[in-house]
């Protein structure tokens, strides 16, 4: 009989021993939070589950149940393929730690494969992560900042690449942090967001320093917590500074407005009233000809530019180092650089 184990045994066997957490829920469910590292081998696809959830409430418990049955009894045969392709002990896991994953559970053992099962499924983990982010954050944040274009986010992948502690929010957020941030990109809600950055934060926290990015509060769909918020604004900003050419080209190749046209003009439509109206309509005709270049220059120029410069003035009692550089290569090299000397 497969045992239940409490989510900081789970936690425990997937990081030190060879272990698969497979999350038993609806692939929607999955997708919107699961716990890091785990699988999905749902028991209903989206579909089913929305079935068997109207049934639940206009009919009642048993016939959901009895309808339940009929649905998985026929997938079956490919539901315990899939986890016999796993080829290490498994901890199955739902919502709740309730039906559906006593089911996968209790189907897996007949079958003669070992299991657990978290107890309280995944909302304990949920638990876990809103406790995580009330708790005081340890290291100190190295926080880059700068204008529009500056490789902020570039210059931050390079350093998780390299194995240095890295916050990435517009990556955990599934947004870019501008009115056009959405385009390209799928973004996460809320528990996403905070899932992975309470891993994030667990991961780093005998970290002397982490990196993160200058964000506003409120990044796309989703907002930081007030603690994290607190810290970044405390913090000394790193202010990257690239020549002006440069940004543009940097946002033309991160954005590629011409693969997406319509895309971008939808986006601009929504800032459009607070740029001064003649230079508002030549960046709408620039977008609809086709001269992105010409676009971006005036919307950082009249727009993103003077919203930075008003939004730094506030950090002039934190403390701010300028890191000037030609290219984003060197403005990385020099990040590195600096953290180094302060690791010394």
């Amino acid at each position: 009989m497969a045992r239940d184990i409490t989510l900081r045994e789970a936690l425990e066997l997937q990081e030190k021993h060879s272990h698969t957490l497979v999350d038993v829920r609806s692939p929607k469910e999955f997708k919107e939070a699961t716990i890091p590292g785990s699988m999905n081998i749902p028991i209903f696809t989206n579909e089913e589950r929305a079935e068997v959830g109207m049934l639940y409430k206009q009919v009642g418990k048993q016939a959901a149940m009895d309808h339940g049955l009929v649905i998985f009894s026929k997938k079956l045969p490919e539901f315990i393929a899939e986890f016999r392709k796993i080829d290490t002990p498994i901890t199955v896991f739902c919502w709740r730690g309730g039906m559906r994953s006593k089911t996968a559970a209790t189907v897996l053992e007949l079958m003669g494969i070992r299991s657990s099962r978290i107890s309280g499924g995944i909302h304990t983990y949920r638990q876990r992560v809103i406790a995580r982010l009330q708790e005081t954050i340890k290291p100190k944040l190295l926080v880059l900042n700068g204008y529009t274009g500056s490789g902020k986010t570039k210059i931050l992948h390079k350093l998780m690449e390299d194995g240095y502690p890295v916050i990435d929010l517009e990556g955990m957020a599934g947004h870019r942090g501008s009115i056009f941030g959405q385009i390209g990109v799928e973004p996460n809600n809320q528990k996403k967001f905070e899932l992975l950055l309470a891993n994030k934060l667990e991961r780093y926290e005998n970290e002397p320093y982490i990196f993160i990015e200058g964000e506003s509060k409120r990044i796309g769909q989703v907002h930081m917590p007030e603690l994290l918020f607190e810290k970044k604004g405390q913090s000394p900003q790193w202010i990257i500074q690239l020549p002006f050419e440069v940004r543009v080209k940097e946002i033309l190749s991160v954005y590629e407005p011409e693969k997406q046209p319509d895309l971008f003009l939808e986006a601009f439509t929504r800032i459009r009233k607070r740029i001064h109206q003649p230079i508002a309509v030549q960046i709408q005709k620039d977008l609809e000809n086709g001269r992105f270049t010409e676009a971006v220059e005036q919307l950082l120029t009249h727009y993103y530019d003077p919203q930075y410069e008003h939004s730094v003035a506030r950090f002039a009692t934190i403390g701010q180092d300028v890191i000037q550089a030609a290219t984003i290569q060197e403005a990385y090299e020099k990040c590195l650089k600096r953290y180094k000397e302060l690791m010394k």
